[in-house]
């Protein structure tokens, strides 16, 4: 797995490449010891991307920072492997490796994904809280992204409901983000969940990672509940996405003059479903709470 790790955390080569090249090396090992005329003759990499690969052997610190990562409690699962999670194997551009501090989502459990804004109001924190325990008390994983508002929210509710709830970072997952958030990230795993991101460790929450960690929070989940949301935000991107790979979209409807509620009211004009109460939902999933 050491291997995989080097390979996973080589930046700058889409993760559709890496798979692609994997398949047809066999394994990430033999990446590592491929000679360049043989990589070449692939013609699966672009030169660029060619001479990132061959940099990125010539680290020496390779042994030093797998153990650091182990050490840490954090494993990384490539593409490939039994335990990669099904459900992401079936989107057009899933990670090549997820990196789990805790535990993965169980592929044969239900999933619903809870998001929404950060500065959420007391309605959308009511009903985030109240819709992460119900779920959870009726055996659905929680995921979700460890945001303010909504996204902490709804899976506190869950950890309230006894169940499990799994958080994908824009960040490494040794990098707790936001800070102030630690207590619920150690109380995930405290309950038998997990930490999750496509990064490698240490890596900082930048701007543009949470876009593409939403297409995880999507895929992880069978549905995604919007609680509450701008005309333009976080939440609806990861409804498209969820769209887009075929899931059901819920929103929570929310006075017309509430701009928190603009954009969940609009999802539901354009046909997403609307949340009435957990019970409606837990009937409608075909589960009796």
């Amino acid at each position: 797995m050491k291997y995989e790790y080097w390979f996973a955390g080589i930046r700058n080569i889409p993760d559709r490449t890496k798979i692609k090249l994997k398949e047809k090396a066999g394994t990430a090992e033999a990446i590592y010891y491929i000679e360049e005329t043989a990589l070449r003759k692939m013609q699966l990499l672009k030169e660029q991307e060619i001479w990132k690969l061959l940099e990125a052997k010539k680290k020496e610190e390779l042994d030093r920072n797998y153990e650091a990562m182990r050490q840490k409690g954090i494993s990384v699962i490539p593409w490939g492997e039994k335990e990669y999670p099904g459900r992401l194997k079936e989107i057009y551009d899933p990670p090549y490796a997820l990196y789990v501090k805790g535990k993965l989502p169980d592929n044969t459990a239900r999933a619903a994904a809870i998001v929404g804004a950060r500065s959420c109001t007391p309605y959308g924190e009511k009903y985030a809280l109240e819709y992460g325990k119900k779920l959870a008390e009726c055996g659905i994983q929680v995921i979700s992204g460890l945001a303010r508002g909504v996204d902490g929210i709804g899976q506190r509710g869950a950890l309230l409901g006894g169940g499990k709830t799994f958080a994908v970072l824009g960040s490494g997952v040794d990098v707790c983000y936001p800070k102030n958030h630690m207590g619920l990230y150690l109380d995930i795993l405290e309950q038998e969940g997990g930490i999750l991101s496509e990064l490698p460790p240490g890596t900082p929450p930048l701007p543009q990672h949470f876009p593409r960690r939403n297409r995880i929070i999507s895929a992880l989940s069978d549905i995604v509940l919007v609680m509450e949301a701008r005309e333009r935000s976080g939440s609806l991107i990861t409804a498209d996405l969820a769209l887009e790979q075929g899931k059901d979209v819920y929103a929570l409807p929310g006075p017309v003059n509430s701009s928190l509620s603009q954009g969940c009211n609009r999802l539901i004009f354009q046909g997403a479903r609307i949340l009435l109460s957990p019970e409606n939902l837990l009937d409608e999933m075909g589960i009796a709470y």
